[in-house]
């Protein structure tokens, strides 16, 4: 007799190319286990899950009647109960993970696809999901548990003794099971604040103690038994007895630390150059605030040297992007080893770059730092083979007396700038008042 599939899973997908190879993948890796339904439009989606269920679906983020975050609420109104995989393209990806949070399981990239990657998510997010169901039916303790669907476990006693680690627990904390029932919590599961350092007190003995649920502040690290440390979430709630007395706690927790580091790579890049890594327009503008203000305080100065490369376009025709992206990031290194720690080295981008000079003595100085940098461009760059000359001109600006604002600083080096080359290249101009009046002239 033929295997029937055991589960329906709604494709959402309006490409009917990438729908053909999601389904071929489905069918030769899944044997039978998913019913595959293809829709291509949320409106059609909707329709279809009104009147029957889904286990699983697979929710395409950029569909023509529907997008982001507003199809996976969407999905979820009509499909309280289903598993939801987004797919993202590589361009939308903090949007699909935002959508994890929303209540998605998983998201794949698409073009990015392999058939058992494919099917390790399917079958990861709907087994997931039966687990969630499955335990709703559980005593208190496992309801808690897993009304806080977290990866690691760990309950308490009334007196705050370790009752219960799961497997995940044991991994995260380092504490095997045998060891840590029958202690304090605070006895082995040390829990600080990664800024501050401070030990932040034990979740489990608050929770019972105002027997109500609650969390660990943010940044909260866990530190393991062999100095480990890993950025942890969790959830905590108390355990009553029949007769509704607490009698316990328990504590969900998951390590967020990739989590946390994927954060933070989409904040630097956000404030840096893809290219170079240098700090881009947005950084550079704060950083000349933050400049302006500590020259406002301490009565002193700052400035802003603003560099084109001389010559750039023809090097790039000539010799192709790739050589050019390597000239702009060896051009980048150099800049870099002429300033002192402080300062800061910023590509806006093309063939421009910012260098800001911080508690500057005198307009002497800014001088000095704009000759080192046309000799440290000048020199040959080795770039594949290619012995490339290139060269630069600087505007320059100082506060105070040039401008009393960021933007306004960096606007009139760049003017300076056009007046270096303007007055033949490889040289560098202060900013001059009269600058603005001959330009408008």
């Amino acid at each position: 007799m033929e295997n029937r599939p055991d589960k329906t899973l709604l494709l959402l997908e309006d490409d009917p190319e990438e729908a053909r190879l999601l389904r071929k993948m489905i069918d030769e890796t899944s044997a039978s286990v998913f019913e595959v339904i293809h829709v291509e439009s949320m409106n059609d989606g909707e329709a279809h899950l009104t009147g029957r269920s889904a286990d699983l679906v697979l929710l395409d983020l950029e569909l023509a009647d529907s997008r982001g975050l507003d199809s996976i609420k969407r999905v979820r109104s009509v499909a309280p109960r289903a598993s939801i995989v987004l797919l993202s393209s590589a361009e939308d990806e903090q949007i699909a993970f935002q959508g994890i949070r929303e209540g998605a399981q998983d998201y794949l990239l698409k073009g990015q696809i392999e058939p058992r990657e494919l099917m390790r998510v399917l079958r990861n997010s709907t087994e997931r999901k039966t687990i969630e169901d499955a335990l709703f039916v559980e005593k208190e303790r496992a309801q808690v548990t897993l009304d806080c669907i977290g990866d690691a476990v760990i309950c308490t006693d009334a007196l705050g003794k370790i009752t219960f680690l799961n497997s995940v627990a044991e991994r995260m904390t380092g504490w095997a099971h045998k060891d840590a029932v029958g202690r304090e919590m605070a006895e082995t599961i040390q829990i600080v604040d990664a800024l501050t350092r401070k030990t932040i007190g034990d979740p489990m003995a608050k929770a019972a103690s105002q027997d109500r649920t609650g969390q660990l502040p943010l940044n909260s690290v866990l530190i393991r038994r062999d100095g480990h440390e890993i950025f942890i979430e969790d959830s905590v709630a108390p355990i009553h007895d029949r007769e509704g007395q607490v009698t316990g706690a328990v504590i969900v927790f998951r390590d967020v630390t990739a989590a946390r580091v994927f954060e933070d790579k989409l904040k630097h890049s956000a404030e840096h150059d893809f290219l170079t890594g240098l700090p881009n327009r947005m950084r550079l503008n704060d950083r000349v605030g933050q400049a302006i203000a500590l020259a406002r305080r301490q009565k002193g100065m700052a400035a802003v040297l603003f560099l084109d490369l001389d010559g750039f376009k023809q090097i790039n025709d000539s010799l192709g992007h790739l050589v050019g992206d390597k000239l702009l990031q060896s051009v980048a290194l150099r800049l870099l080893n002429c300033v002192r720690g402080p300062d800061t080295v910023s590509r806006l981008g093309g063939d421009e770059f910012v260098v800001l000079i911080q508690q500057l003595q005198s307009p002497g100085n800014a001088a000095i730092t704009a000759g080192r940098l046309l000799k440290a461009v000048e020199d040959v760059h080795l770039i594949d083979q290619h012995e490339i000359y290139v060269t630069t001109s600087i505007g320059v600006s100082v506060y105070p007396g040039c401008a009393e604002d960021a933007e306004t600083l960096i606007r009139n080096a760049d003017t300076a700038m056009y007046y270096a080359k303007k007055n033949g290249r490889h040289s560098y101009e202060f900013f001059r008042p009269a600058m603005i009046i001959e330009s408008v002239a």
